[in-house]
């Protein structure tokens, strides 16, 4: 017999370290190189704040859907906790980089944008880890 707590809270676990490792990606590539590798930046960024709400969804027994849409995400997590609305611009921003950068597109990112999306994706971690008492 399977516990399905103890695989929620694996795949909760699972989330959020990917979501962390994504963060750290970023953070590295910003203070290792110069020039900084704009469109990889901001992808992790986008990409860990999407597993920090996909984990927090899935605390909260709600499968996450199959997007890299934050505004999705943020909606789905508002109706878990109106806390939540405060990061809707900041999620607005970040959900620009989850496909795009992957792709030429002639992006042109500045140095102020590129520590705006490691703000944003660093505050939503620390907002969710607190929220669900994790690291």
């Amino acid at each position: 017999m399977v516990d399905f707590a103890l695989d929620r809270e694996e795949e909760v676990c699972q989330w959020f370290a990917l979501a962390k490792q994504d963060l750290d990606i970023a953070k590295h590539l910003y203070k290792t190189f110069h020039p900084t590798p704009d469109e990889p930046i901001c992808f992790h960024c986008q990409q860990s704040a999407e597993k920090y709400f996909k984990g927090f969804l899935v605390i909260n027994n709600i499968e996450p859907p199959k997007t890299h849409d934050l505004l999705e995400l943020l909606e789905l997590c508002e109706r878990i906790s109106t806390d939540f609305s405060e990061f809707r611009l900041k999620s607005s921003v970040l959900s620009r980089y989850g496909v795009a950068p992957r792709y030429p597109n002639g992006y042109d990112f500045t140095e102020d944008d590129i520590k705006l999306v490691l703000k944003y994706a660093e505050e939503i971690k620390i907002f969710i880890t607190q929220k669900t008492n994790r690291n």
